[in-house]
This record gives structure tokens, C-alpha cells and sequence, in this order.
């Protein structure tokens, strides 16, 4: 595997770890408490359950994820289906823009993402080379495979779904479930739900109004904590793909990379 290829796999596994693994929280905001409209009479259980039926029915939506461990930062609407469209961020070390649609994967990573990841002049030649072009594949190769994962709301939904202990495994940590007061993110009012077990704490930020979605989920685990932004549910994966002449056949990439 050639050391562009290597690059753009760590880019993708990390990014796909943050967007599957993480498990949410943060203080309860300090807002004056409001209407919790028909959340008023149910219990934070009940209210934390509403919110994971409706996650779980989404057909697609965007979600956003950043950690304080790792400066990579995922911003996808993907679907039900496997199709995504948005970007991985990592901060200084660039950025590489994703599409997905059937099994056809495309990936255009910046001049920054090139300069840092590949050294010298072969990083500032791939970046003049490539610039504003699509690396093109399909999800039968390996690499693209593994990045399609990011791509997945069917294993995001299965990831935050809570799962029996198997026979042999000790029982779950004890957890105490709470409301917050109400407050507001990005313009909806939302009811936090906090999740306490021994070790972390568990806010899911649910919208008040309508349907009964979790607009954001954060999680707090000693001095590491992570966000989850979801939104636009249900609201179609932009269709567009990148026309031919803007692309490059990765497994062509790669041929070059090896032969030079």
C-alpha cells in the first residue's frame, strides 16, 4: 500500500471511529427554564426513549462530530441508504471532501491535506496535481470500503442503540437519568436528558416542539469529552456527483504512485 493510500485510510478510520464510538455530555445549561410543552409530564426515562424512536425511524440526517482528543472533525447528511455527502475536517493537517452514492466513492483532499500528509515536494506536486479533482472508486476496493462506513446511518442508529449484556458479562453500571431546564440550540428549544453513570455523564439535547429528535448529544469521560450535532432529518442526500472530467480513477493513482 502506497503511503498516500496509508494516509488517506488513517484519515478515514478516525474519522469513522469518532463518528460510531462516541458516547455523549455536558453541563446542564444555565438558562431560565421554559415550556417543556408536552415533555412537562413525562419522565426523563420516557423522554429519552421518544428521542432514540425517533433517531432510530430517521431516513437520513446530518450529523456533525468533534472531539477533544483529536482534532478531527466529521460533517456528513447521509442516509439510510449508504449515500453521504459532506467533509472530514482535520483541523491544521487539512481537509478531504466526501461523496458517496450507490457504490461509487469520491475523495478531494486540499492542498494542506496533501502538504501534510505526504513529504516535501511530493506533497506540494499531489497538491498541484490533484487540485479541485475527485479521487474516484468504488466501495470493492478495501480502502473505500472501510472509509464507506462514515457513510452509514444503519451502524450509526445500531451504535446508540442500547444493547443487553451478554450471559457471561457482568451487569451494566448503575444510571441515573435526570432532566435539565430548558434551553436553546441553534434557534430550537430543547429539553437535556442527563444520563449519569460512575464513570461519565450523558446530556441528549431533545427538541421540544414536533417530533421528538435529539438535536445534539455530548459526552463527558474523565478530562475527554465529544459533541454529536444531528440535524435535517429526513431531508434527502444532495444528489449531485462529481461530473468525469473532475475525477481521478484512484486504483489509476495508485498504479502511477507505484511505478514512479
Amino acid at each position: 500500500m502506497t503511503r498516500r493510500r496509508r494516509s488517506l485510510t488513517a484519515l478515514a478510520c478516525g474519522a469513522a471511529g469518532a463518528a460510531l464510538t462516541a458516547t455523549c455530555i455536558a453541563a446542564v445549561p444555565a438558562d431560565d427554564p421554559g415550556d417543556e410543552g408536552d415533555l412537562a409530564h413525562k419522565s426523563a426515562q420516557e423522554i429519552s426513549d421518544d428521542a432514540l424512536h425517533s433517531l432510530l425511524g430517521a431516513k437520513s440526517l446530518r450529523m456533525r462530530t468533534e472531539t477533544s482528543t483529536d482534532d478531527t472533525k466529521l460533517d456528513l447528511t447521509l442516509d439510510q441508504d449508504g449515500n453521504c455527502n459532506g467533509n472530514i475536517d482535520k483541523g491544521k493537517l487539512g481537509r478531504v471532501d466526501l461523496i458517496k452514492r450507490g457504490k461509487d466513492v469520491w475523495l478531494k483532499p486540499d492542498a494542506a491535506y496533501w502538504k501534510s500528509q505526504l513529504p516535501g515536494d511530493e506533497g506540494t506536486t499531489a497538491a498541484r496535481n490533484y487540485q479541485d479533482r475527485f479521487l474516484h472508486g468504488t466501495t470493492d476496493d478495501t480502502f473505500l470500503q472501510s472509509l464507506a462506513i462514515a457513510c452509514d446511518l444503519h451502524a450509526f442508529q445500531k451504535s446508540v442503540t442500547p444493547q443487553p449484556p451478554a450471559p457471561d458479562q457482568p451487569s451494566p453500571p448503575a444510571v441515573t437519568l435526570s432532566k435539565g431546564r430548558p434551553t436553546t440550540h441553534e434557534g430550537t428549544r430543547v429539553l437535556p436528558i442527563v444520563k449519569k453513570t460512575e464513570d461519565a455523564t450523558q446530556t441528549v439535547y431533545v427538541a421540544i416542539k414536533g417530533t421528538h429528535y435529539p438535536l445534539k448529544i455530548t459526552t463527558q469521560v474523565d478530562d475527554e469529552s465529544s459533541t454529536i450535532l444531528l440535524s435535517d432529518y429526513d431531508r434527502p442526500v444532495p444528489p449531485h456527483t462529481p461530473a468525469p472530467g473532475q475525477t481521478v480513477d484512484i486504483n489509476a493513482l495508485e498504479n502511477r504512485t507505484q511505478a514512479a
